[in-house]
C-alpha cells in the first residue's frame, strides 16, 4: 500500500469536510447549546417568581394550621371561620388557590386529607403542600403523645452515609460514584452518537463520489484499499479536530460558569430571605456547576475506545456506502451494523447500575459492545485491567477483520452501479476479489 497515496486521499477528505457548512454549523452550535443550557440553569436559578399561591386551611382541630403558618406562613392561611362554600367559591374566583379540611378523622385514624384546588401550581405546589401537611399531622400526633423534644429530635433526625473508596494500594479517595456513573453514561453516549455521526459521513461520502462518478477519477490513480484508509483516516482527524474544538469550549465555559451564577445570585444573599424555591435551586447548582475532577486514566481509555470503536465500524459504514447508489438504499444493509449498536446502548443502562454483574462484564469484553460498555464500567467501577486490556486487544482483532472484509466489498462496490447490493452479493464480492 503506497502510504503517500493514502495521505493524499486523507488530506483531500479532511479539507473538504472541514470546509463544509454542516462540519462548520456543529462545531458552532453544540458549544452555543452548552451554554445556552447553562445560562437557562443560572438564570431559572436566579428567577424570582411573582406568582404567589394560597391554600385556605379549614382546620376542625385547631391546632394543625399553625403549625402549617410556621412552615410558610404566606402560604398557609386559617379559614377555620369561614363556611366550605365560601372557600369552594374562592376557588371559582381564584381569590385562593384551594383549600383543605383538617378533623379529628385525620389525626387520629389516619384519614387521607384532600386538597380543592383550582389546579395551578402543578406538580411543585401538589409535593410541598402533600409534604407540609404530613408533617404538620405528624408533629400534632406527636404533641398528644406527650413526646418529648428529645424524643422528637431523635424521630427527625436521619442517618447519612458518606462513602470513600479505598484503592488496591490502600489510597483513600472521595467516592464520587454517582457523578462518575452519569460521566461513564455521557461518555457511552459520545461513543454512540459518534460511531453513528462519523461512520455516516464516511457512507454518504462514498455515496455521494458514485453519484458523481468522482470515484472512477480517483480510482484511476489509487488502490480501493488506499481509498478506503484514507477515508478513514481523513474523516478521523475531522472527529479529532472537532471533539478538540468542543472540549475547549466545555472547559472555558465550565470555568466561566461558577464565577458568573456566583455573581448573578448574589453570594452575601440570605437564604432566609429567599422563596423555597429560590434557596434550593442555589444550592443545587453549584453542585452542577463544580465538576469532581476526572482522572487521567479515564479520559485516556475514552480517547482509546472512541477511536478503536471509530476504526471498527467506519470500515463497516464505507463498504456499506460502496454498495450502495443512495443513502436511502442503505437502510437494508444497515441492521448488521446498527443492531450491535444499539444492544449496547441498551445494556449500557444495565451497566450504569451494576457495572461488575455478569451481563456488563461479559458484554464489555464483545468487541462491537466494548467501545460502549467498557468506558461505562470504568468510569463508575474498578475495572481490572485484564478486562480491559483483553477488550482492546479483541477490538484490535475485530478491527482488521473488519478492515480485510470491508476492503473486499469496497473494493468491488465502489465501480458498481445500478442497484444496491444485496447480501448475496456482497457474499460473491468477497469471494471474487
Amino acid at each position: 500500500m503506497n502510504w503517500r497515496q493514502t495521505y493524499l486521499v486523507l488530506k483531500r477528505e479532511y479539507l473538504t469536510r472541514v470546509k463544509s457548512k454542516g462540519f462548520i454549523w456543529a462545531t458552532i452550535l453544540v458549544p452555543l447549546g452548552f451554554a445556552v443550557l447553562i445560562g437557562v440553569g443560572i438564570f431559572i436559578a436566579a428567577w424570582d417568581s411573582e406568582i404567589e399561591f394560597t391554600i385556605g386551611v379549614f382546620d376542625e382541630t385547631g391546632e394543625v394550621v399553625a403549625t402549617l403558618q410556621e412552615i410558610d406562613e404566606d402560604r398557609y392561611v386559617d379559614y377555620s371561620d369561614v363556611p366550605v362554600d365560601t372557600l369552594r367559591a374562592m376557588v371559582q374566583r381564584e381569590e385562593i388557590t384551594g383549600y383543605v379540611i383538617v378533623n379529628e378523622s385525620h389525626i387520629t385514624e389516619n384519614q387521607n386529607l384532600e386538597l380543592i384546588y383550582s389546579g395551578s401550581g402543578g406538580l411543585q405546589l401538589l409535593t410541598a403542600v402533600r409534604s407540609d401537611f404530613r408533617e404538620s399531622i405528624r408533629q400534632e400526633r406527636l404533641r398528644r403523645e406527650d413526646v418529648s423534644q428529645d424524643i422528637r429530635n431523635i424521630f427527625e433526625s436521619s442517618v447519612v452515609i458518606d462513602s470513600r473508596r479505598l484503592s488496591s494500594e490502600g489510597e483513600e479517595t472521595d467516592d464520587d460514584t454517582e457523578f462518575l456513573s452519569v460521566v461513564g453514561m455521557f461518555m457511552g453516549l459520545i461513543i454512540f452518537g459518534a460511531i453513528f455521526g462519523y461512520g455516516g459521513y464516511i457512507m454518504r461520502g462514498v455515496i455521494e463520489e458514485k453519484t458523481n462518478r468522482i470515484i472512477e477519477v480517483i480510482a484511476s490513480s489509487v488502490k480501493p484499499i488506499e481509498l478506503l484508509t484514507g477515508k478513514m483516516a481523513g474523516v478521523g482527524a475531522i472527529a479529532i479536530t472537532q471533539f478538540g474544538i468542543w472540549i475547549l469550549a466545555f472547559t472555558g465555559l465550565s470555568a466561566i460558569a461558577g464565577p458568573l451564577a456566583a455573581s448573578i445570585l448574589g453570594p452575601d444573599a440570605s437564604t432566609s430571605q429567599m422563596s423555597g424555591e429560590l434557596a434550593q435551586a442555589e444550592e443545587q447548582l453549584p453542585a452542577i456547576l463544580d465538576i469532581p475532577t476526572l482522572e487521567t486514566s479515564l479520559i485516556v481509555y475514552f480517547v482509546i475506545f472512541f477511536f478503536l470503536g471509530y476504526l471498527l465500524y467506519s470500515s463497516l459504514f464505507a463498504a456499506i456506502g460502496s454498495a450502495a447508489d443512495s443513502e436511502t438504499d442503505t437502510q437494508q444493509l444497515m441492521l448488521p451494523i446498527s443492531a450491535p449498536i444499539f444492544i449496547a446502548y441498551i445494556i449500557m443502562f444495565h451497566a450504569m447500575q451494576s457495572p461488575d454483574s455478569t451481563l456488563s462484564v461479559v458484554g464489555s469484553l464483545i468487541p462491537f459492545f466494548s467501545p460502549i460498555l467498557m468506558i461505562t464500567r470504568i468510569a463508575i467501577t474498578e475495572v481490572p485491567f485484564w478486562q480491559t486490556s483483553t477488550a482492546i486487544l479483541l477490538m484490535m482483532l475485530s478491527f482488521v477483520g473488519t478492515m480485510w472484509l470491508s476492503a473486499k466489498i469496497y473494493q468491488v462496490g465502489i465501480l458498481s452501479y445500478g442497484k444496491t447490493a444485496s447480501f448475496k452479493d456482497l457474499a460473491k464480492w468477497i469471494k471474487q476479489s
